[in-house]
């Protein structure tokens, strides 16, 4: 064998190996990619990452598929990128991101299709992700249903409406005056439903505080109110009713005593005035006085003193 025929025979076991490399590539089988799917929420400034697969509705959502590619084999492979949101949306795009929001509360599955072109002349490889999603209302607003004033010692009902996806954690306690005291913890509640509801009995009167304190699996708040106590109008009533009841009382004494007199005064008068006294001797030479009672009418006169008998003079 001659020296030319050996450099080709050479060449052509390089082409061969390079052919059999090229083909044999290990990234073929995407079930060796290893990956996963990211979500995070943006609300203002601050973004969340959720990774427990419980997302808020109405909230700017990024999602983003993560490779793991410690070895670099598809830093030149071309992806595609199928993403089934699970309420009717479909969207598609070669980056392994995409930006949605659920306007409603439910559960949703999130699937993606990945296409990927690993080398010129190799098939297009797929393969499937999918996430089970449960999305919640936030907890964005906490609303006192009815007054915010109250009367003091009596049992006071109060309801509270939270928004936002049950079940809803609350921790709540009432501050006398607003005087925050560190060593005072609250009562935990949990509620199924949107509606908390309370009992208190207030002991003062002024300004009394209540810190609520809420949260569900995905989002919190805290806020506080304040509630004027004052004095119960029961009381008024009684302090009213009894004062004008010993008013009553000590007129009709007064009145009872101012006119009793003025009755026995002409009761006398009257008696008096028919009152006659006599002066009567008799055979003995001795005199008495009697006491006559006339039967006169009113205006009539008669002398006060009539002798009878002789008279004697001096």
């Amino acid at each position: 064998m001659d020296r030319k025929n050996v450099v080709w025979i050479l060449m052509l076991l390089l082409l061969a190996v390079l052919g059999v490399a090229e083909t044999t590539d290990p990234l073929t089988d995407l079930e060796n990619i290893a990956g996963k799917l990211v979500f995070y929420q943006i609300e203002g400034n601050a973004t969340y990452v959720r990774d427990t697969g419980e997302l808020a509705s109405s909230i700017p959502t990024e999602t983003m598929f993560e490779l793991f590619d410690p070895q670099k084999n598809f830093s030149k492979a071309k992806f595609t990128y199928t993403w089934d949101l699970g309420n009717g949306e479909v969207i598609q795009g070669t980056e392994p991101i995409v930006r949605y929001h659920y306007s409603e509360s439910g559960n949703y599955t999130l699937r993606l299709k990945i296409g990927v072109n690993v080398t010129k002349y190799a098939p297009l490889l797929t393969d499937f992700y999918s996430m089970d999603l449960k999305v919640l209302d936030a907890i964005k607003n906490i609303k006192l249903k009815g007054p915010s004033d109250y009367e003091v010692s009596q049992n006071t009902s109060l309801a509270f409406h939270v928004d936002g996806s049950p079940p809803i954690w609350v921790c709540w306690r009432f501050l006398p005056n607003c005087v925050p005291d560190m060593s005072q913890g609250c009562t935990l509640t949990v509620l199924y439903e949107n509606t908390l509801r309370l009992n208190h009995t207030f002991t003062s009167v002024g300004v009394h505080c209540l810190d609520i304190s809420v949260r569900n699996d995905i989002s919190k708040l805290q806020t506080s109110f304040s509630l004027y106590v004052k004095r119960s109008t029961n009381h008024h009533l009684f302090f009213i009713l009894t004062c004008a009841a010993i008013l009553v009382a000590t007129f009709s004494f007064i009145t009872v005593i101012a006119c009793r007199p003025l009755h026995l005064s002409r009761s006398q008068i009257s008696a008096s005035s028919n009152a006659l006294f006599l002066k009567n001797q008799d055979s003995d030479g001795q005199s008495s006085i009697l006491l006559n009672f006339s039967n006169m009418e009113k205006g009539e006169k008669e002398p006060l003193l009539l002798q009878f008998g002789t008279q004697y003079s001096s």
